[in-house]
């Protein structure tokens, strides 16, 4: 996703829904897939990937998935299971076995996005699609660290099994292939998976009612984030948000703070200024433009909140 000449973001996508509207900023990218074919006894430890999300999808048997500080938890065939913090667990046949690192399990590198892994043995067979992708964490943090350790669908509706058979089978010819333009592909077929299994989460986890996914749902605190999110830089106080929401002020002021669990001006500068890292990472930018572009009207002004947030002064990034 590129930017323009001062490497500004495309901006949010007019549409009410939440859901759509973070997963635009999170930016999903540079995915890698992996098909295992796995019979007998086996363990494999999946490393720790910082900044990286990893699922699973059982296209046929089971197996056994383990996260630190969680319990075991058994995979059955057209389970789907997203790890989205990066941390480092094991899948095996048997929780009781000791489990061989990935890489030096024999994988077979067909392509650069694409591998294949087959251990033989006798007992029974397990197929399994595991993909690796990375994701933008300044714009996508607020619903990452929402997100469990795991989430898991246990088993995919009827209408959902062709649907996902034809998405693996296009996932692992393109990854194999590579074919002009096969790598946007893949990376946007992994999107889909990932927006899946978190509409899921969103769906049917209670966990998803609180914190600042519940604020995102919420009728009237919704309404505030979203014309945070749509125009950074509008200059914003905490009269006119409870006016865009219908609220008073300090009903509004009180709401916020309870569902997002900081303050609406603590809020607007950290969305800002998270808004600022990501345009700077991606391209040097004059840092006055920047700072009219969200809402200040000096640089100075900019600068103080950037490193108050950020921890570091623009300059540094």
């Amino acid at each position: 996703m590129d930017g323009d000449e001062h490497g500004k973001l495309p901006p949010f996508p007019e549409t009410n829904d939440p859901l759509g509207e973070t997963l635009h900023q999170l930016r999903l990218d540079g995915s890698l897939y992996c098909q295992s074919n796995l019979s007998g006894d086996w363990s494999l430890a999946m490393p720790a990937l910082p900044g990286k999300m990893m699922f699973h999808i059982i296209t046929e048997g089971e197996c056994w998935l383990q996260i630190e500080g969680q319990p075991a938890q058994l995979l059955k065939q057209r389970s789907l299971a997203l790890i989205p913090h990066g941390k480092g667990h094991v899948i095996s046949s048997n929780p009781e076995l000791s489990p061989v690192p990935l890489f030096d399990a024999g994988l077979r590198q067909i392509s650069e996005r694409y591998e294949i892994l087959d251990i033989e043995g006798d007992g029974l067979t397990t197929r399994l699609t595991c993909g690796v992708m990375g994701f933008d964490q300044v714009a996508g943090r607020q619903l990452i660290e929402q997100l469990p350790a795991v989430l898991c669908v246990d088993r995919l509706e009827e209408s959902c099994e062709s649907w996902l058979s034809s998405t693996l089978d296009f996932i692992a010819c393109e990854a194999s292939t590579l074919k002009p333009g096969g790598e946007t592909i893949i990376t946007h077929l992994a999107d889909i998976l990932v927006i899946q299994l978190i509409r899921h989460w969103m769906e049917h986890s209670p966990q998803a009612g609180t914190g600042w996914v519940g604020a995102l749902r919420d009728k009237h605190i919704g309404i505030a984030l979203r014309a945070i999110h749509h125009k950074p830089s509008q200059r914003w106080t905490v009269d006119t948000l409870a006016n865009e929401c219908g609220m008073s002020r300090s009903g509004f002021s009180a709401r916020f703070t309870q569902l997002v669990g900081k303050s609406v001006k603590y809020y607007l500068t950290e969305w800002r200024m998270r808004i600022a890292h990501q345009r700077l990472q991606l391209k040097t930018v004059p840092l006055i433009v920047l700072a009219e572009e969200l809402g200040y009207t000096s640089e100075a002004a900019f600068s103080r909140a950037f490193k108050r947030v950020i921890g570091v002064s623009p300059g540094r990034v």
